[in-house]
């Protein structure tokens, strides 16, 4: 799940991580009112779930509380397009009003999950305020790494040897130190995916603050964390991945044309990559889980005809724990309740899979059924050029 940036200003806070002052509202008013308590000077952010928000004109300094109203009421309303949020670009509803700071250096600060070492790493790079996939890309060596034990956490040496590595000394030093083991504690205290902060901010005075901050959280665990699950904001989600995930169906719209359900995240993983593979484009990934019922079916054949771009689909499901038949009879009640008109190629296995061919047979209904993944996949590219 993802979250605001004043929102996980809110969070890391809490733990001792210095933030600029600021206050967040959806009043061009209440911009004026908070500019005057915290500037003259402010900056004016655009609250999206996206970045490159200040290259899309979503960040922007205010000299005065007039100009922050002004450009206030310019930001919130519009339609923010950056490179993260594809041309279809986010509405602004919200926009944070901090304090401008004199800023000596912008610095970067992430922790992640690294799947390959099954450690947290906290990485940091003296190129701040730029995207750090570009620095990963033509710079990796200007990014520094410590691997986290998580038997015995993030320690002080650690800390003391990224904030060497950026170039910092003195007081700076030791409040990058502080900065960066609080924001650890953050970071594992709320089973966060992703800790981010970018640019880390060293004024000119020699202080250390979060200017910007990302969090992301594994949605495994927001049942220990309610008031981080409160903080979604449904309305930066794609609608129906929303809706999917009110049925428990693992959903992520796409840009291709082949609609694709299958039980099962590797199964889609390789579903896609065979579409890819065949000539096609995936519209989605749809996972309707290993336990799939006829209602499961139904849910995900609603949510898979909702998006216009869906010109055919592919049903791939293994019947391992499933059975075929249930699955069959569920595609077919789907089918005949939503009056699907798109084509659709079906391949069951497993299972009871020839009781489930018989039923798509029986149906009435113009299945097209494959043994194979690839024979599955080669027919189901060609009907989305009819």
């Amino acid at each position: 799940m993802k979250i605001h940036e004043f929102q996980a200003k809110q969070i890391i806070s809490k733990f001792g991580v210095p933030i600029p002052r600021g206050e967040v509202t959806d009043s061009p008013s209440e911009v004026f009112n908070i500019a005057e308590n915290i500037g003259p000077k402010v900056v004016v952010k655009a609250q999206i779930h996206a970045g490159g928000r200040g290259k899309g004109g979503g960040v922007k300094l205010a000299n005065n509380p007039i100009d922050a109203k002004k450009i206030a009421g310019e930001i919130l309303g519009m339609t923010l397009i950056t490179h993260q949020t594809g041309p279809e670009g986010k509405l602004v509803k919200k926009v944070l009003v901090e304090e401008a700071l004199d800023i000596d250096k912008e610095l970067y600060i992430g922790i992640v999950i690294d799947r390959a070492q099954e450690a947290p790493v906290v990485m940091a790079s003296s190129e701040g305020g730029v995207e750090i996939e570009k620095v990963a890309a033509e710079t990796p060596e200007l990014i520094y790494k410590e691997y986290v034990n998580p038997s015995i956490g993030f320690q002080v040496f650690q800390a003391r040897k990224l904030a060497f590595q950026l170039g910092l000394k003195g007081d700076t030093l030791k409040q990058a130190i502080k900065f960066l083991m609080n924001l650890y504690k953050a970071f594992e205290a709320t089973d966060a995916s992703l800790a981010e902060i970018n640019p880390l901010l060293i004024t000119k005075q020699g202080d250390v603050l979060a200017l910007d901050a990302k969090m992301n959280f594994d949605d495994n665990a927001l049942l220990r964390h309610p008031n981080i699950k409160e903080m979604r904001d449904l309305d930066e989600e794609d609608p129906l991945e929303v809706e999917a995930s009110q049925f428990d169906l693992n959903y992520i719209k796409l840009d291709g044309s082949v609609g694709c359900m299958v039980n099962g995240a590797g199964l889609a993983m390789a579903t896609m990559d065979i579409i890819k593979y065949s000539g096609g484009m995936p519209a989605n990934f749809l996972d309707v889980g290993g336990g799939v019922s006829e209602e499961a079916v139904k849910n995900a054949f609603r949510i898979l005809i909702s998006d216009e771009d869906v010109k055919a689909a592919l049903i791939n499901i293994f019947g391992g724990i499933v059975r075929c038949d249930l699955v069959a009879k569920g595609i077919v009640n789907a089918a005949k309740e939503l009056n699907l008109k798109i084509p659709m190629v079906v391949r069951l296995e497993g299972t009871n899979a020839d009781i489930g061919k018989k039923i798509l047979e029986d149906s009435g209904l113009a299945f097209y059924s494959a043994v194979s993944m690839k024979e599955a996949a080669e027919k189901v590219v060609p009907l989305v050029q009819q």
